[in-house]
């Protein structure tokens, strides 16, 4: 008689679990643009010394005064207790720095009113500020001791050292509305580039000394497209410091980035890479006799397969590693053993992470689900932590023994209650035969409470780059769960062009941007439609940003099998984007020269050459551009809106006059997204 009371009552529990866990997922909402404005985005990790702390940037959207904030958090390694927040501020506090002895956090802060770097003890206390530099700073290192930082600021070249000038030409060029230009580029993304160049700096760590520009040349260091944050770095001994330069005086259409290492004292510049195409990214191994950088082989191409070198400097020779891998390498960072490098690439919509022995070159799969970046060895030697997200998480901090299999364990929580309420869309994949009979991956992500039962409309969302992919990460400008919020079915397929699926791949793009990814979208399009029951055939909608605005728009010249087209920041006559960009490279490698030396490619696929079309192509279309974008000028866009307008074609303009190839400002962002839904709620 016990034995079936107790069947009885594990019967009840489990049919109690269910039903209280089918009353939760009911009383789930999907996300709405004002849940998505309460994320914080985690980012810019840097770890303690000892390994037992991790700092880093928690960014968030505050609409109630339309800005940006973001605050410094520390959080433990390996204990239980929550992240607490390190700075206080309602600006912008961000790119955390462990001094060397651990006591000392730097940051960058606005708080002052230009970026600057603090400085605050790790236990507590007052931020200090200390620099003051005329024209801010955009980032910073501590040297291995501690005793200097090296910083980026942008200067005017003729001052050289002084201080003094720098402060002056600051402030007689603080109204100054006009410019002079001698050269190429006279903008670059998102700002007009005034006669500054970009220095790389030493200082004392105390602040107490003249800061000292070690590179005053008229050239930009880092580059001013194609650089980052990571192309600068400190030698282990203090004595040398590796960074990137582009030393030509044809920026605007050359990609020749180069690593060089220049010694503190008395040392001569001495360019360390050897190929023609874009170097970046330089790390000295911790016992300091190697240096790795990434590295492009072909000139002017800027989606190349990053490569690895290691450059001994004993020897003075290059090496590239693993070079039978197809992928190119996003992100690495050195072993503490100085034998191992850790490393990120893009594999079949993930980013996954993976170990390379630089000697034997084995290489070893650390970690392969969703998306991961941003990686950071521990003391410990085996100890990996890293930033992971995806579709349904948020960025968050992770750690992974490196040893053997493992499950990453999750460090902070950031987001989870609110994540943990909302009703998500589920993500699936799949594969189906494309351009050149070559197959051809997609995603597509199901949206909140799904009912296979019912009908459901579908956008396909089309991808930027045009060498990009859709991946399973939780983006925060282009985020598929708030796009499937209402209802609809996303459908994402990674067309020819797209990275993760071999540089062969990436690299077929170029040179048809109209016709392989096109057919792929189309055959994508047949294929969802014979296996997926659930999609509604009347009911498909086309939506992309960038390549994927183009794409839409070429969509629109070409076929009325989608219903409405929402197309942001695309380009809608290539000739006369290309004299408007601010990078000339790109254009004259995507289309195999300049429009004067082939005009026929620029023609082909340009889908303002195919007005006539529209007379019978009438698809309602929503375009979206900011004003200050200078990668595809707003003209693009205006200029579509204008030709659909004087042919009666249904189709709105979502201009942006303080944005640029991006949407940032929260009342912006939430303008976005629900004139998006509003959108595609209206006409499917």
């Amino acid at each position: 008689m016990r034995k079936y009371l107790v069947s009885f009552l594990v019967a009840g529990i489990i049919i109690f679990v269910i039903h209280e866990s089918l009353a939760q997922e009911t009383s789930k909402k999907p996300l709405t643009v004002d849940d998505f404005l309460k994320i914080h985005w985690i980012s810019e990790p840097d770890v303690s010394p000892d390994g037992k702390l991790v700092a880093f940037t928690s960014t968030l959207k505050d609409i109630s005064s339309n800005k940006i904030k973001s605050n410094i958090y520390v959080d433990t390694v390996f204990g239980d207790e929550k992240a607490k927040r390190f700075t206080l501020t309602n600006e912008k506090d961000f790119q955390p720095k462990f001094s060397p002895d651990g006591k000392t956090l730097a940051f960058l802060s606005t708080r002052s009113g230009t970026s600057q770097i603090w400085v605050m003890p790790i236990n507590g206390g007052e931020p200090k500020q200390l620099t003051d530099f005329p024209t801010g700073i955009n980032a910073f290192n501590w040297s291995p001791q501690g005793e200097k930082i090296a910083f980026v600021a942008d200067v005017w070249v003729e001052c050289k050292n002084d201080l003094k000038c720098l402060k002056k030409k600051a402030k007689e060029t603080e109204n100054l509305s006009g410019w002079i230009y001698k050269s190429l580029p006279i903008r670059v993304w998102n700002s007009w580039k005034p006669s500054t160049r970009s220095h790389l700096f030493i200082m004392p760590s105390d602040g107490k000394g003249e800061a000292v520009d070690i590179t005053p040349w008229d050239r930009d260091v880092p580059p001013i497209d194609l650089g980052s944050d990571h192309d600068f770095v400190w030698s282990p001994d203090g004595k040398m410091i590796a960074f990137v330069m582009n030393d030509t005086n044809e920026v605007a259409w050359n990609t020749d980035n180069d690593v060089f290492l220049i010694k503190l004292e008395g040392g001569k510049l001495k360019k360390i890479s050897e190929s023609k195409g874009c170097d970046s990214s330089p790390y000295f191994s911790p016992d300091g006799k190697l240096l790795a950088f990434l590295s492009m082989e072909r000139a002017g191409f800027e989606a190349d397969q990053r490569r690895l070198v290691i450059h001994d400097l004993t020897t003075d020779k290059n090496r590239t590693i693993i070079q039978d891998f197809k992928e190119t390498i996003l992100d690495f960072v050195w072993g503490k053993d100085s034998k191992t490098i850790f490393f990120v690439i893009p594999e079949k919509a993930r980013r996954a992470i993976y170990s390379v022995d630089i000697t034997s070159e084995k290489t070893k799969k650390i970690y392969g689900e969703g998306n991961n970046s941003s990686l950071i060895p521990l003391p410990d030697g085996k100890t990996l932590i890293f930033l992971h997200e995806s579709v349904s998480m948020t960025p968050n901090l992770f750690r992974i023994d490196t040893t053997k299999p493992a499950i990453p364990a999750q460090i902070t929580f950031f987001n989870q209650n609110l994540l943990d309420g909302a009703a998500l869309g589920t993500l699936e994949e799949f594969w189906f035969d494309g351009a050149l009979g070559e197959k051809v991956h997609g995603l597509l992500l199901k949206p909140p409470k799904f009912d296979p039962s019912k009908k459901y409309p579908a956008i396909f969302l089309l991808h930027g780059g045009p060498q990009g992919d859709w991946d399973d990460s939780f983006h925060p400008r282009w985020n598929v769960q708030m796009m499937a919020s209402r209802g609809h079915v996303l459908v994402m397929v990674n067309f020819h062009g797209s990275i993760g699926y071999g540089q062969a791949f990436t690299d077929s793009i170029s040179g048809h941007w109209g016709d392989y990814p096109y057919e792929d979208i189309m055959k994508g399009l047949d294929y969802v439609l014979s296996h997926y029951s659930f999609i509604d055939p009347q009911r498909i909608g086309a939506a992309g940003a960038s390549y994927g605005g183009y794409l839409a728009n070429w969509i629109l010249v070409n076929t009325d099998r989608f219903k409405a087209i929402f197309s942001h920041a695309g380009a809608w006559e290539l000739t006369s984007d290309y004299g408007a960009t601010d990078e000339l490279w790109f254009p004259e490698w995507e289309f195999k020269g300049t429009p004067w030396d082939n005009p026929l490619a620029y023609e082909k696929f340009s889908p303002g050459k195919y007005i006539s079309n529209l007379k019978k192509f009438k698809t309602p279309t929503l375009i979206s551009h900011g004003a200050g974008d200078y990668r595809v000028t707003v003209e693009q866009g205006i200029g579509l809106f204008t030709i659909l307008q004087r042919l009666g074609i249904e189709s709105r303009l979502m201009l942006f006059h303080d944005e640029d190839h991006f949407v940032k400002k929260p009342a912006n962002v939430k303008l976005f997204y629900e004139t998006f839904l509003d959108w595609f709620e209206k006409h499917l």
